[in-house]
């Protein structure tokens, strides 16, 4: 995806109505003319609000449909085919100008994802815990590869994973469930607990917690 957007930036396109540099935006999902997609992820658009076919498809619409709309010029990447796009509103695609920096940022959270996945074989014998962190914690990894991280909590035994699963919110009830049990499993293999009113982990038979010094039930 990057590696496309890169190259697409490079082809340096303009409009030929008001010779305007052409963004580089996400294509819709839905092709307004006939209900398919465009075939591609991203489209060149004419965003000048001043440019004659924008300026002037207000007055041709209204007149030839009967309704409010206007037309941007577009280009596909990798090609010179090109259309009238039409659209409803001014606003329309300059919220979906693609942003480079954003892209960058995604595309290393992906490689650093795939990093970890690849990892979780050896992680229990290798006693790396980063790994099932870095899979577990990411929302935007798949829940079943969420999971599996999950579900080597318990055998990695590192007390180091409890406060960043804790702090961590997971949208997932399934997944809540597994993490709150593989941390009872860890938290009971080294004798302790969490306070219930503090979240310090304290010895498992305290009965006053030496952090916050609230009395505890028995």
């Amino acid at each position: 995806m990057l590696e496309d957007v890169l190259r697409y930036l490079e082809e340096k396109r303009s409009c030929p109505h008001c010779g305007q540099t052409l963004s580089l935006c996400h294509a819709p999902s839905i092709h307004v003319g006939d209900g398919l997609g465009w075939g591609s992820e991203y489209l060149f658009i004419c965003l000048n609000d001043e440019c004659p076919m924008f300026a002037g498809g207000w007055d041709f619409i209204a007149q030839q449909y009967g309704h409010v709309g206007s037309y941007r010029y577009m280009e596909l990447p990798g090609s010179r085919e090109n259309h009238a796009m039409m659209v409803a509103g001014k606003d329309a695609f300059t919220g979906s100008i693609v942003d480079v920096d954003e892209l960058r940022r995604q595309d290393q959270r992906y490689q650093k994802l795939q990093e970890a996945l690849s990892q979780l074989d050896t992680c229990v014998a290798e006693r790396n815990l980063v790994p099932v962190l870095t899979v577990l914690l990411d929302d935007a990894a798949r829940l079943d590869e969420r999971k599996r991280a999950a579900s080597l909590l318990a055998e990695l035994n590192d007390l180091d994973c409890v406060e960043p699963v804790r702090n961590h919110s997971f949208r997932d009830g399934s997944l809540q469930l597994q993490v709150n049990m593989a941390l009872k499993a860890v938290l009971e293999h080294h004798y302790l607990k969490e306070c219930p009113y503090c979240a310090e982990l304290i010895k498992a038979r305290a009965r006053v917690c030496k952090h916050c010094k609230h009395e505890l039930a028995a």
